[in-house]
């Protein structure tokens, strides 16, 4: 899948004409899925490359910097969940004040048509574009009936119980540590990456080295311990674990990080991304008497976080 992550870039010639998917996509969650498979379908139909442009960074984020959204997925992984969908080229639309300022007209016109040179527009019911917002499907369905450009809309998918799968539901299951919940209306289970740092390796000075990753502060599932599975960059094999998140009371950290035991494991792998994928939330972080204490919850922890694993891995 080709990547173009500039505004000012030309996109490739293999790209121009693509029917071409618009919108954040932030989880690529059953909802997207379902707009990106019917832009597929077209493609494939039609003979045309599937293009899929979203924006950098969160459109929220550049309105309300001081109140990041929570992101459920980071640009890479959503690169990998777009090129297992059969995506053939993503755009990422530096979305800055030039960009923001565009009006309706210009978006179409400078964007849509001179730039991409779209095919075919495929959005949701609910797609705004353009300075303020002000432009909305009925705005594509003028430049579609006047021949720029074919228009599909579709509509929001419902779950079976009635709700609309949308990313801020999805981001509120998370934030209750609700994984199974939020797995089915991702269509696949949420992963924290990010790379291993170095850390004050008091884990391993108290017999349980973890691997540590700084997490993005909009990261925002419940501190405390957790059952993962985690996948170390250039491996394709899943490790059982037990992972913290949060400050460590007992040391108090500055900023929250995610540090994680992989059972049975000892390589050097810092520097490489790793991918943890949260099971279950144990229990919430708390301090301890003394170290003793904390060392014999860890292997409580521990023991918990196999048993959950095991019983995963048996459904």
């Amino acid at each position: 899948m080709s990547l173009l992550h500039n505004n000012s870039s030309r996109i490739p010639a293999a790209a121009e004409g693509s029917v071409l998917a618009i919108g954040n996509f932030d989880g690529v969650h059953l909802g997207h899925r379902a707009l990106i498979e019917k832009a597929r379908d077209l493609a494939r139909q039609n003979g045309r490359p599937l293009g899929v442009m979203t924006f950098e960074p969160h459109p929220r984020q550049f309105f309300q910097p001081e109140a990041e959204p929570f992101r459920l997925t980071p640009l890479s992984m959503k690169q990998r969940l777009l090129h297992d969908l059969g995506v053939n080229h993503l755009f990422v639309c530096e979305f800055n004040q030039a960009f923001s300022q565009l009006d309706e007209t210009d978006f179409i016109e400078q964007i849509l048509l001179r730039k991409f040179k779209a095919s075919h527009v495929v959005v949701g019911a609910d797609f705004a574009f353009g300075h303020q917002r002000a432009g909305t499907v009925e705005t594509l369905a003028v430049a579609a009936a006047v021949g720029k450009f074919k228009l599909s809309v579709v509509p929001a998918v419902i779950s079976r119980d009635g709700q609309v799968y949308s990313s801020t539901a999805i981001r509120n299951l998370l934030c209750q540590g609700k994984f199974a919940e939020a797995e089915k209306c991702l269509g696949w289970p949420w992963q924290i990456e990010a790379p291993i740092v170095h850390g004050d390796k008091r884990g391993r000075t108290l017999g349980y080295p973890t691997a540590n990753q700084n997490i993005p502060e909009y990261v925002r599932i419940p501190f405390g311990i957790y059952a993962v599975k985690a996948l170390i960059e250039g491996e394709d094999t899943w490790h059982d674990a037990v992972a913290n998140f949060g400050i460590r009371p007992m040391f108090r950290v500055s900023q929250p990080i995610f540090e994680t035991f992989i059972f049975d494991f000892s390589s050097d792998i810092y520097g490489k991304k790793m991918r943890v994928m949260p099971i279950q939330h144990l229990r919430p972080e708390r301090v301890f008497d003394d170290l003793p204490t904390l060392i014999a919850q860890m292997k409580e922890d521990c023991i918990a976080a196999k048993a959950v694993l095991k019983s995963t891995q048996a459904s």
